[in-house]
């Protein structure tokens, strides 16, 4: 269980309400309280743990079941024909509540999200060796 006790942690708890649109044994989806746009969905796996990596197996495969699902119906019910999936780890890369959860945030006109982007650049040499740093590290 994560550390200090979140908001995730109270609204599985029942202590807060949500408007739900989805729960099985493993995740539970409902809408942001503070949406970027019409239909932004938080959905959050009950395993309570703070990032992404360090989810049990099972639990991430049920988060990778559903999205699409959930994503489907965001985008059906909000009529919007863009979307973004959003998930961050550690607050350095913009987490602020430190419970796993995956943002469907639809893009219509300017509501949504907004994203900057400023790509560098991956040396080949750099990128064969890094490559397999990561290939290695994989277990």
């Amino acid at each position: 269980m994560t550390q200090t006790r979140t908001i995730f942690d109270r609204i599985l708890e029942g202590e807060i309400p949500c408007h739900r649109v989805y729960e099985d044994e493993h995740v539970l989806a409902f809408l942001d309280i503070g949406p970027l746009s019409e239909g932004h969905t938080l959905v959050i796996p009950k395993e309570r743990k703070a990032f992404l990596h360090e989810l049990s197996d099972e639990s991430a495969a049920a988060i990778g079941r559903v999205l699409p699902r959930l994503a489907r119906a965001v985008i059906q019910a909000t009529g919007a024909t863009a979307y973004n999936i959003l998930q961050n780890n550690g607050a350095e890369a913009h987490q602020a509540v430190f419970h796993v959860h995956f943002h469907i945030i639809p893009k219509r006109g300017e509501r949504g999200l907004g994203v900057g982007w400023r790509p560098g650049s991956l040396d080949g040499a750099a990128g064969k060796e890094l490559a397999a740093r990561i290939a290695a590290a994989i277990s």
